[in-house]
């Protein structure tokens, strides 16, 4: 599937980031090298969906790396998240810990400024210190997919990182181009062709998990009103008792 391309702009300066906070962290992750893949988000809380849309991608495109990266001031939550950004980098630290090729990177950790983050910006960001012979990619959701439009500068961001983008099961083309930004349409083309694909699908995933339901799910059982939220991993769910979150 291929974007065809408005009229290109000057590319707008980068946004600077906590540097402090990136500097402690062994797992940075950068610069990224060989195929690699940014996955961010709120992961309010990291869940089994997230590792499943990863794990599809790396398979489906064979990447060496996926980075896990956790925003933190998304743009369209103007409320913020429901967890600190410390508290949901130490689940998504927790949730990809046994995931050979997955890493929690900071590059989307808050701005000293209090700035939202965007992800053209922090895609910017990553081509500046990657590797010449690196391949970059933007794995997202049908959900963060379906906002696309929406988003900072987004008909620019397919040329940032070729889009990988899980979608729902059946999934119509016309839902597909009515999420894209003003001047952007879609060629069909198949996952893992070599030619100049801008964007690949990832159409078999049943994937329905939200992290809303999954929060109410938690407050509810701390009320006794429900059992145990299926879809988190085991350290992610002691990590949520141990710091009393979304309660």
């Amino acid at each position: 599937m291929t974007f065809h391309p408005p009229h290109r702009e000057t590319p707008a300066p980068t946004a600077g980031g906590n540097e402090a906070v990136r500097a402690n962290s062994e797992q940075l992750a950068l610069p990224p090298v060989g195929r690699w893949a940014f996955f961010g988000g709120s992961f309010d809380p990291p869940h089994l969906g997230h590792l499943a849309v990863a794990r599809a991608a790396k398979a489906a495109l064979n990447l060496d790396t996926v980075l896990f990266a956790p925003v933190g001031a998304q743009p369209l939550k103007p409320t913020g998240s429901s967890a600190r950004y410390e508290d949901r980098l130490a689940m998504t630290r927790l949730a990809i810990a046994h995931e050979p090729g997955f890493v929690v990177s900071l590059v989307d950790a808050p701005n000293p400024n209090g700035a939202p983050n965007y992800t053209l910006e922090t895609l910017r960001k990553l081509r500046m210190e990657m590797k010449p012979e690196s391949t970059p990619f933007c794995l997202m959701g049908a959900d963060s997919f379906a906002s696309l439009k929406y988003w900072h500068e987004s008909a620019k961001i397919p040329f940032a990182a070729s889009l990988i983008v899980a979608s729902r099961p059946g999934e119509q083309w016309s839902n597909l181009q009515a999420a894209l930004p003003a001047g952007l349409s879609i060629e069909a083309a198949e996952v893992g062709e070599k030619n100049a694909i801008l964007r690949y699908l990832l159409p078999w995933l049943d994937v329905e998990i939200s992290a809303t339901e999954i929060r109410q799910q938690i407050f509810q059982n701390a009320e006794g009103k429900s059992g145990e939220p299926e879809f988190l991993s085991a350290p992610v769910s002691e990590y949520i008792r141990t710091h009393g979150l979304y309660l």
